[in-house]
């Protein structure tokens, strides 16, 4: 069974199989799926390449290690390449995707290792990516220790039981009684 699915990874589903699964119309899927061809002619989209056209859109940093965290959050199935699929789901939670979606999406990005848990480290490796790929010309220019203050911030904020880590409760509770996380959860919801 496994090895069948990923021999005909290759193949897009039907396009009303995808309308089902996401918020896009035919004509934005068949617009996207031709980018995604023309950029990814294979159908699959490794993290290398991955890694390589997200630095288009950050030339002023280094976007390498959060494109990484990115990839891994798209990879849903873990296979370590994207397909069609993988990425218009996902692009579909990003960007119309409701409240609910979009922090379970964002969960996932940080919950680094997967267990259920945000940590102090997962999210410094996380704040450290950020500021590597707004690079070194923001204004003001960013203190070195200010991803670490950054993850204190969070940390005060979301940890309720004080225990150390985030729980995907704490996250959800914590971002839903936020009213500028839950009014930046629209900023792209007509956008494509």
């Amino acid at each position: 069974g496994d090895v069948e699915l990923s021999a005909a990874r290759h193949q897009p589903e039907g396009l009303e199989e995808l309308q089902a699964h996401t918020k896009f119309t035919k004509k934005e899927l068949q617009s996207l799926y031709r980018g995604f061809k023309n950029d990814c002619p294979s159908g699959h989209v490794d993290e290398e390449t991955f890694t390589l056209i997200y630095a288009q859109f950050f030339p002023q940093g280094d976007s390498s290690a959060y494109a990484h965290f990115l990839f891994n959050a798209f990879d849903a199935d873990g296979s370590g390449a994207l397909c069609f699929e993988d990425f218009v789901i996902g692009l579909s939670v990003l960007l119309r995707g409701t409240a609910q979606e979009k922090l379970n999406w964002a969960f996932n990005l940080y919950d680094i290792n997967k267990d259920g848990f945000i940590t102090k480290e997962e999210m410094l490796e996380i704040m450290k990516s950020i500021y590597d790929m707004m690079g070194r010309c923001t204004l003001p220019a960013p203190r070195d220790s200010a991803p670490a203050e950054h993850v204190e911030q969070f940390f005060q904020k979301m940890d309720r039981n004080g225990d150390g880590v985030v729980t995907y409760e704490e996250f959800l509770e914590t971002c839903q009684q936020d009213a500028d996380i839950m009014s930046s959860m629209q900023i792209f919801e007509n956008t494509i």
